[in-house]
């Protein structure tokens, strides 16, 4: 069995990441004891994947403690407030962001007459429970979601959501992953995800170390396996799904939850109960993020001879709740209506 992948982690007073970008050509892993270098991480895609943003947040915000340990007290915590607003500005669409952010704050607020550094150590702790309830999350999604999938068939995944995405084993992997395991005899179809080709390096990268079988192809060839009859279902994770199931997900999820309403083939999203934002109404108040042209440009070679062309490159689209069949969580699996639904299963 292949050895898990933690893609964020706190070791020696340190931040540890593997750096994303350079997979699969490249296993590197980079260390921090900076708020503001785990931001530009976040940033940069180093670390990404809406599970993993949130416990490197956390993370971060531990740094920043012991960064500003020796500051009197107003000073220290006008610093983690500051520290907590850089962290926020880095992805507006992953609600594990903000989500992670706010518990964290309402710990450190709980605590703030705790000695500075029984506080540090406790802040810490608070951001590897983040990171343990993490796993056991995506574990408990992957058990509930495999039931969900076919026998002896193929299943579409977009993007990446395993343990790269996420503080370990995976939402949408977590799923696959589960499926294989038990026996359920499940090919994947993995989509390239353009413009970073998140499916091609990422979720290949870790089915390929996992022993699933899969097989890789273009975003623009779904359609065609569906229409043969070789892909049977499709599971995609998410950054923020609305309080009436509407989902955000990286770009061309919307299109595939399209093809399968049209095919008759049910579109499953996994994700944890951070991931549900019920201060969202719908979709329609989803914020997407809009990303450098350079990531669409970067792939086409020869692409210097574009200057001065428009290019749009929105990082997520919205895919309505109609055309999701089920949203798996660690707490069991949602069904329409979600509004009603989500409340009653995450209490």
């Amino acid at each position: 069995m292949a050895e898990e992948i933690y893609p964020v982690r706190w070791t020696d007073g340190k931040v540890v990441m593997i750096d994303q970008t350079i997979l699969p050509g490249e296993y590197k892993e980079l260390e921090t004891e900076s708020h503001d270098e785990v931001a530009k991480w976040i940033e940069i895609m180093v670390v990404r994947g809406a599970p993993a943003i949130g416990v490197s947040a956390a993370y971060g915000l531990a740094l920043a403690a012991n960064e500003y340990r020796d500051l009197p007290d107003d000073q220290f915590f006008s610093a983690m407030n500051k520290a907590r607003e850089r962290l926020a500005a880095t992805r507006p669409t992953a609600v594990n962001l903000f989500w992670a952010l706010e518990r964290m704050s309402k710990f450190i607020e709980a605590n703030k007459e705790v000695p500075r550094k029984e506080l540090i150590a406790k802040i810490v702790d608070e951001a590897e429970a983040i990171r343990r309830e993490d796993i056991n999350m995506c574990m408990a999604i992957g058990a509930f979601g495999a039931e969900l999938l076919p026998e002896n068939s193929g299943v579409l995944t977009h993007c990446n959501a395993g343990a790269l995405a996420t503080a370990g084993y995976g939402t949408a992997v977590g799923v696959l992953r589960a499926a294989h395991d038990t026996g359920r005899n499940i090919r994947v179809f993995v989509d390239e995800t353009r413009p970073r080709l998140q499916g091609a390096r990422l979720t290949a990268w870790e089915l390929h170390r996992l022993g699933v079988p899969f097989t890789l192809i273009s975003d623009n060839m779904s359609g065609h396996f569906m229409r043969r009859g070789d892909i049977k279902a499709a599971v995609t994770g998410a950054d923020r799904i609305a309080a009436n199931g509407d989902t955000a997900n990286k770009i061309g999820t919307y299109n595939v939850a399209v093809l399968c309403k049209e095919h008759g083939i049910p579109f499953y999203v996994a994700a944890p109960y951070s991931t549900i934002d019920f201060d969202c109404p719908s979709g329609e108040e989803i914020p997407i993020e809009e990303r450098s042209i350079d990531e669409v440009l970067g792939i086409i070679p020869g692409s210097e001879a574009y200057e001065g062309i428009t290019v749009a490159n929105p990082a997520f689209d919205v895919t309505p709740s109609k055309y999701i069949n089920a949203i798996i969580t660690d707490k069991g699996v949602a069904y329409p209506p979600y509004g009603e639904n989500l409340k009653k299963l995450l209490g």
